[in-house]
């Protein structure tokens, strides 16, 4: 976990003992797990030392009332169940209904992470050593012959990715021209567009050779993108186009919505993407 705030446990003796001393009324406890934790343990952990924090609490005098577990959740709903499994145990023996403690949660990762799909092109790329690619301590066992990919895009961390730089991406890319199931696919990594060594967006992959001018879909890319960009070095911020399907349009149309107000706010979808037939508007709309 990356420490941004916050405290270890050991030191919470001393800040309760400085909340005393100043007067300040301690009312619960919060701990934020991140999003590019994987390990389900972490909140058994913390979940207990949570615990023990209370009870240190009751010691000073202090009748805490909420227990808050941040967010990080990565939005997806397999995700979100494996933590409530994990947890939901665990609350009711640490903090059942009769303790009067509060457990909230800050799920906003959950509800906006799905919101926005990001399309990027390759504006440049080149072949490289395969060891270059390879972390440390991996074998190499690949064919000699076989070119390995190094791909720039018109996106990066100081961009839509600018999250990257304190925690792992979580989505993969997605090419958006069809090929053939049997394509070979190549040891490959992306890279923004800033020439900055941290600019790195997948260290690597597995991808059919692409072509500059080809596009890359990155999936659920809502959460800790549009608000974080910079404008470093004059790189423009990408357009955005608000799709929704034709049954959400459809009962915002029943709802009274008139279309030339609600399209104010609404583009066509651009080339680069393409929808379902029964998701696509009509000229007309």
């Amino acid at each position: 976990m990356n420490m941004k705030f916050g405290t270890t446990l050991k030191n919470c003796r001393h800040l309760m003992e400085c909340a005393k001393e100043l007067g300040v009324q301690v009312v619960g406890v919060k701990f934020h797990v991140s999003g590019s934790c994987k390990e389900l343990q972490t909140y058994i952990h913390a979940i207990s030392d949570a615990r023990c924090v209370f009870d240190m609490a009751g010691e000073f005098g202090f009748k805490m009332n909420m227990l808050d577990i941040g967010g990080g959740f990565t939005g997806s709903e397999l995700q979100l169940e494996e933590v409530n499994h994990v947890i939901r145990p665990l609350l009711d023996v640490y903090f059942p209904k009769e303790s009067g403690v509060n457990v909230i949660a800050e799920p906003g990762r959950y509800y906006v992470s799905s919101a926005f799909t990001l399309a990027v092109n390759v504006i440049a790329k080149k072949t490289v050593e395969y060891d270059k690619l390879l972390p440390s301590g991996v074998e190499q066992t690949r064919n000699d012959d076989e070119p390995i990919f190094t791909y720039y895009i018109n996106d990066g961390v100081y961009g839509s990715f600018a999250n990257k730089l304190s925690e792992k991406l979580n989505t993969i890319p997605e090419v958006h021209k069809k090929y053939k199931e049997d394509e070979p696919l190549f040891a490959s990594s992306l890279w923004g567009p800033s020439c900055d060594e941290l600019d790195q967006i997948v260290e690597n992959c597995l991808l059919p050779e692409l072509s500059v001018g080809d596009w890359l879909i990155f999936d659920n890319m809502g959460s800790g993108t549009l608000g974080e960009q910079s404008t470093f070095n004059d790189y423009q911020r990408p357009l955005i186009y608000y799709m929704m399907s034709f049954s959400d349009w459809d009962e915002m149309q029943d709802a009274g919505i008139a279309s030339d107000t609600l399209m104010k706010n609404f583009f066509f979808v651009p080339s680069c993407i393409q929808l379902s037939p029964e998701d696509r508007f009509s000229t007309a709309a």
